[in-house]
């Protein structure tokens, strides 16, 4: 199991692109992430079995390997089940990373279920997307090795909230011992050191590096307004 010790005070670059973007591409991704540890990051975030296993072809750093999936009855989605977890291991993640909302699981199974198998069958560290305190400290109640401030403004429960998550990073740091990722509205070089001076052992960028298309889409929306 890798030693998380690898990824602390470090960058992690999150290469992924909408599914009807021209970049949604598993050796766009790929080039996304050797471009990413070429110039210093400490390890990537990528999404579905394919991309990840391209990847996995070009670096050698660690890689928190997730899956989107929408599944009816359920707003959780990412990494929802367990035959998602096993495919996304078998890619060549090393972390996998989980929703670890309270929200309501696709079919029967449980958060410790999914932690349990990650843990004892396939032998990886599990990151836990969270969006609030509670949901951290469940996760970790389940045996997760990472919290991850992922999903903070993206449930119900804080959509009236907007990233990056300052306010619950500093209590999961104050309040619980545990590996924290701050993940989530990170913008600026500036955003990603507040991160880790509040505290986060390392911290996850995206949108603002690798989004190109939700990048265009914010200038284009500004000067036309």
């Amino acid at each position: 199991m890798l030693n998380l010790e690898h990824l602390n005070q470090g960058l992690i670059i999150s290469c992924q692109a909408p599914v009807d973007s021209p970049l949604h591409n598993p050796d766009i991704i790929a080039a996304m992430a050797k471009a990413s540890v070429n110039n210093g990051a400490i390890g990537v975030r990528i999404d579905t079995p394919s991309h990840i296993q391209a990847v996995r072809k070009q670096i050698t750093q660690p890689i928190i390997g997730l899956w989107k999936q929408i599944i009816p009855g359920s707003e959780v989605y990412i990494t929802p089940q367990i035959h998602h977890a096993v495919a996304v291991s078998q890619a060549g993640a090393d972390i996998i990373a989980i929703d670890a909302t309270t929200r309501k699981r696709p079919g029967d199974e449980k958060l410790l279920d999914i932690i349990t198998h990650i843990h004892q069958k396939l032998n990886k560290p599990v990151m836990a997307d969270v969006d609030t305190l509670e949901a951290a400290e469940l996760a970790i109640a389940a045996g997760a090795d990472i919290v991850g401030t992922t999903l903070f403004g993206y449930t119900r429960e804080t959509k009236s909230f907007t990233p990056p998550a300052w306010e619950l990073l500093t209590q999961i740091v104050e309040k619980l011992n545990t590996f924290v990722i701050c993940e989530g509205g990170i913008s600026s070089s500036h955003a990603a050191k507040k991160a880790l001076d509040l505290g986060a052992n390392a911290v996850v960028v995206g949108t603002a590096i690798t989004g190109i298309d939700l990048q265009v889409k914010a200038y284009q929306s500004a000067i036309n307004c």
